[in-house]
């Protein structure tokens, strides 16, 4: 019986723990189609109009349009920077490599109120808060461990003899990467490079401290309107956010089952 109940009651408690953590997400659905003009739950009735505000409103627009500029810039440059990095510290012979790696995963580590602080104080000098090169900057330094951890575990996974293979017929080391090594990780690349969209289009701290008035991100755009004008526009925001990132994560599962599937190329 000891044996039969323990999956149970381990399966009933990550069950729990699990709708715990998501109970929040899920209360915000019903609250963006409330009736009334404050946020409540349950709602009263049933609308779309605050996902017509929503969509109509420039500012919440604006917002929406910086943010995915961002995200997108910073998927491409986290992505070759972490590519580049992961690369150099499985298949390089540099010193002091855990130092390096451990550097290369320190965002992830490192409070990122204390990234958007300093982030503040040296932008703010050079007039880059608010623009699209400081939050370029920002958010790549927050997404290159998300791309290093995953290229990395597809770095693992390959065989080096396939590289010592095309070095000893000739191939230099761009032709070993571009025609061996990156078809075999492309499934770890396309990965680490949805976390990095999704690491820079959901993130809000750093945001809140190198944003202006000029160029404002979703994040940045939320704190304001709970501040100033907290309607059940912001929870129709937040939907459309989660069901995006929900997407995306998706994504993600099916890259990552497709290099499972895939086998190596030779």
């Amino acid at each position: 019986m000891a044996r039969t109940l323990a999956p149970l009651l381990s399966g009933a408690g990550l069950g729990a723990l699990l709708f715990f953590l998501i109970l929040p997400t899920l209360i915000i659905i019903p609250m963006s189609l409330s009736t009334t003009a404050h946020l409540r739950f349950p709602p009263s009735g049933v609308t779309w109009g605050w996902y017509a505000a929503f969509f109509n409103d420039p500012d919440w627009m604006a917002a929406i349009w910086f943010s995915l500029r961002i995200a997108m810039a910073t998927s491409l440059t986290a992505t070759v920077v972490g590519t580049m990095a992961a690369l150099a510290l499985i298949r390089g012979t540099m010193p002091f490599k855990a130092a390096f790696h451990a550097l290369s995963i320190g965002p992830m580590i490192v409070p990122h109120i204390v990234l958007g602080v300093a982030l503040y104080l040296v932008f703010s000098p050079l007039r880059l808060t608010g623009t699209l090169a400081g939050f370029l900057i920002g958010h790549t330094v927050l997404a290159v461990p998300f791309v290093v951890i995953t290229v990395t575990a597809a770095l693992q996974r390959l065989d080096p003899s396939l590289e010592l293979a095309a070095l000893n017929c000739g191939a230099n080391r761009f032709q070993v990467f571009f025609h061996v090594t990156l078809p075999n990780i492309v499934p770890g690349v396309a990965t680490g490079a949805v976390f990095a969209f999704l690491s820079s289009f959901d993130e809000a701290t750093v945001a809140f401290f190198i944003s202006d008035v000029g160029g404002k991100s979703i994040g940045r755009k939320m704190f304001e309107d709970i501040d100033f004008n907290l309607t059940p526009v912001i929870a129709a925001a937040s939907t459309v956010t989660v069901c995006a990132s929900l997407i995306l994560i998706g994504l993600v599962h099916l890259i990552a089952r497709a290099g499972q599937s895939q086998p190596q190329q030779e």
